[in-house]
């Protein structure tokens, strides 16, 4: 059962052949004999997932069941969960147990679906390579065969390993600046990141709040078009949610892409990537083009300034949302403070990793009197530059195709001396969460025997063209059905 997709499982629930209990058992033991040597879930809900899959069983019998009924997955723990621990990842969130639901968690209860826990991450989703988690680093189950451990990428890597290791079919995740679709290339995995506003972010503890976007991630294009079913639409509690109508997002998965007019970005071309990289996404492009589409080059000239800029913008806001975590209401607090300023100053020292720290520094210091012009407001602009080159782009292709990361999962320790290198991790994906278009990964072959991802960028709310067009690419290869050793 674990090898199958969301869509097979609940096809096969839904013919009665297996039932929620039995599902749900076997991917649980399978967490409990595998994760040990992925570290990929902070939490796992195995009497409560029980208890929900029986009631789903019940609901089955009852002729009261849709797709997700019964189908097991697990939320990124950045998603409060109701009487559930929700840690981002974090000493200060340690102790965190939320009294309400993230409007995704609601939905996905509300479809019936059965969780199974909380996912590893990044500390408060800030990484590119689930390195930074107060509860240890997660593994990639790819490239373990000559005894070195992988990271999975960040900071949806516990996310991303689960559903690659098969201990899950499906996982909730979140992209800020390229976690959702890094983790999947590198874990050979299917993901994606909506339009910013399509899936609601109440519930879901703020990093970047102009920036951080709830996605999907699962084996196939499928199963992230069934994931989307559920998660989009607007949500009056979430001011930023986008009020549009939802499709069903499996409808035109079956669509031709004859006529599908591709754009190449040449800035993402670039010496910034390796031979054998840039061969495996061309190889992936010409199978677009056996399809029927038309690949043309195009131009983001403001691509290289997207790193300057996220690295404003994102600290900013996370300096101003994690002011929050002060030891006061709720989460980490010091032992034994002295008076207030003590309380604040060694809660925060002893309750941020390293990462969460250092990009608060450089948030706070660019929001400051006498800089916020020289720094947060000149990234805006060069944000707002960005926005109209993907706006031109789409006057002129569909979509645009590219790779998802420079090169495929490094080995752990590799680069965390060194942030900077770690942050040009994301030199595909940032300009993405900036223009607030949706964006996807495909698996699209390997590198020294690593996966590596294609990703298919689209037009604002198109997230169904990018399923479509992955879903054909997915019937006529066979990388995403590729199993770790």
């Amino acid at each position: 059962m674990h090898n199958k997709s969301v869509a097979e499982l609940a096809r096969e629930l839904e013919s009665g052949k297996i039932s929620s209990v039995e599902l749900t058992r076997e991917f649980l033991d399978r967490i409990k004999a595998e994760d040990s040597q992925y570290n990929s879930f902070i939490t796992v809900t195995e009497d409560q997932a029980m208890a929900d899959a029986k009631a789903a069983d019940e609901q089955r019998a009852a002729g009261k069941a849709g797709v997700w009924t019964g189908v097991p997955f697990a939320h990124k723990d950045i998603f409060c969960t109701n009487g559930i621990a929700t840690t981002c990842g974090s000493r200060m969130l340690a102790n965190f147990v939320p009294p309400y639901d993230a409007t995704v968690t609601a939905n996905f209860r509300a479809a019936g679906a059965v969780c199974l826990g909380k996912t590893n991450m990044d500390e408060f989703a800030m990484g590119s390579s689930n390195e930074s988690s107060y509860f240890g680093p997660v593994t990639n189950p790819w490239g373990r065969s000559n005894g070195e451990k992988r990271v999975p990428g960040g900071s949806s890597g516990g996310s991303a390993a689960a559903i690659a290791a098969r201990l899950i079919p499906a996982a909730t995740a979140t992209d800020t600046g390229g976690s959702i679709r890094q983790p999947a290339a590198l874990c050979g995995i299917t993901g994606l990141k909506p339009t910013y506003g399509r899936v609601s972010r109440f519930g879901m503890i703020a990093f970047a709040s102009s920036l951080d976007q709830g996605g999907t991630m699962a084996r196939t294009a499928e199963d992230n078009a069934l994931m989307l079913n559920v998660m989009a639409g607007v949500d009056p509690q979430d001011s930023t949610s986008a009020d549009r109508s939802v499709p069903d997002y499996t409808a035109t998965l079956n669509e031709p892409l004859k006529g599908l007019r591709v754009g190449l970005p040449k800035e993402y071309f670039s010496d910034q990537l390796s031979p054998a990289m840039e061969q495996q996404v061309r190889n992936a492009v010409k199978e677009y083009e056996k399809l029927g589409a038309i690949v043309k080059e195009v131009s983001l000239p403001h691509a290289n300034l997207a790193i300057a800029a996220y690295y404003v913008i994102a600290p900013a806001e996370a300096s101003a949302n994690l002011s929050r975590f002060d030891g006061v209401r709720y989460g980490y607090r010091c032992e034994n403070p002295q008076d207030l300023n003590d309380m604040y100053t060694r809660t925060r020292a002893e309750g941020f990793g390293g990462e969460v720290k250092r990009r608060i520094l450089v948030g706070t210091y660019a929001l400051s009197a006498g800089y916020f012009d020289a720094y947060y407001l000149k990234a805006q602009k060069v944000r707002r530059l960005i926005q109209q080159d993907f706006i031109n782009a789409f006057k002129d292709v569909d979509v645009l195709m590219s790779p998802v990361s420079p090169s495929p999962a490094f080995v752990q320790g590799e680069k965390t001396s060194d942030p900077v290198t770690m942050y040009l991790e994301d030199i595909f994906t940032i300009a993405v969460n900036l223009a607030g278009v949706p964006a996807m990964s495909v698996p699209a072959g390997f590198v020294d025997g690593l996966p590596i991802g294609l990703q298919i960028i689209g037009n604002y709310f198109d997230e169904a063209r990018l399923l479509n067009a992955a879903h054909q690419f997915q019937q006529v290869t066979d990388w995403h059905q590729k199993l770790p050793q």
